[in-house]
């Protein structure tokens, strides 16, 4: 297997499709990544949009995960507006499609992000996790803390809210 993470500056319509089809697969399969199943790929071409807009304005960062030639994944890596935080990135739907997982990809994916971010001299990354997902432990073997919890910021169905879990990062 043959796996790749680069920073992709400009995003053709096929692209666009492959993205819009892996986030939607993504959150079908209970990924974390924005919404709650079942979403149509109409469902997620808003969000899809506004990423590639800050992607397409050189602010943002599209991490794409290729694996032997095909997309299989990608993160979003934003940087902020402001001139006291040019040193601070945002990293966004981490998402590995759902018939790559369990072959090591996010971690494949994350070191692309870690490097990406660096290279744009970026010293911190933080991110959000949904709590109750266990992927606040996937981050911390990445280097990544808790530095703040919202309790029941995010409602996934009437009666399960759960904690959005604040985390960072040195590179």
């Amino acid at each position: 297997m043959s796996a790749e993470v680069r920073a992709v500056p400009e995003v053709d319509d096929v692209l666009r499709q492959e993205l819009l089809a892996c986030w939607t697969d993504v959150t079908n399969a209970g990924g974390a990544v924005g919404f709650v199943p079942p979403v149509t790929p109409e469902d997620v071409v808003p969000l899809l949009d506004k990423l590639l807009e800050g992607v397409h304005s050189g602010r943002d960062v599209l991490a794409l995960l290729v694996v032997d030639g095909e997309t299989a994944g990608f993160a979003s890596v934003v940087g902020s507006l402001s001139p006291l935080r040019r040193h601070w990135g945002t990293v966004l739907r981490v998402q590995v499609h759902p018939s790559r997982q369990g072959q090591g990809l996010g971690r494949v994916l994350m070191a692309g992000v870690h490097r990406i971010a660096r290279e744009r001299e970026w010293e911190f990354l933080h991110l959000t996790a949904r709590g109750g997902t266990g992927l606040d432990g996937f981050y911390r073997g990445l280097g990544y803390a808790e530095v703040g919890r919202l309790p029941g910021a995010i409602r996934v169905a009437p009666g399960d809210d759960r904690d959005e879990i604040v985390m960072a990062c040195p590179l």
